[in-house]
């Protein structure tokens, strides 16, 4: 039996191989197409469709990352009471849909002694008032370095 290019062009689409590489196949298995996939298949020869592989990469580290996400709640407590436990994810959303509104949320809970954490299921936390008052702190240090200046000038 002769090998058609109706032949040749459907191994090329199904296994994305060039029309050499599907000729040649196709020989060797006497023109019989899913014994050429299968050949192809044992071999690794055939391709991954790019457009397929590149958004599975891209979902699933979309995935990862918004699991990641839901794994970490934002709290906010004053006096060991919680005022405010939030998934990462929705609070990240609240944010970007009400910024100002968030923004003087946070300065309020701040200015009223409230303490602000992130904290990951494992019981990792990250103390979000150490970095504001370390930040608060060099700013004092500068703003007392400046007086100084300023009076000695």
């Amino acid at each position: 039996m002769g090998i058609t290019l109706e032949q040749i062009d459907l191994l090329k689409k199904r296994a994305r191989v060039s029309y050499k590489e599907a000729k040649e196949v196709l020989e060797k298995c006497d023109g019989d197409i899913v014994e050429a996939l299968a050949y192809l298949e044992e071999n690794k020869k055939i391709k991954p469709e790019k457009e397929a592989v590149c958004e599975g990469s891209l979902g699933q580290k979309l995935k990862r990352i918004v699991a990641k996400l839901n794994r970490t709640s934002l709290f906010i407590t004053k006096d060991e009471t919680i005022i405010l436990n939030l998934p990462l994810v929705p609070a990240l959303i609240l944010t970007i849909i009400s910024l100002p509104l968030v923004v003087v949320a946070l300065i309020l809970a701040l200015v009223t002694g409230c303490r602000i954490r992130i904290k990951r299921k494992n019981g990792e936390d990250c103390y979000i008032n150490e970095k504001i008052d370390a930040v608060a702190d060099k700013l004092n240090a500068l703003t007392s370095k400046v007086a100084e200046e300023i009076e000695k000038a």
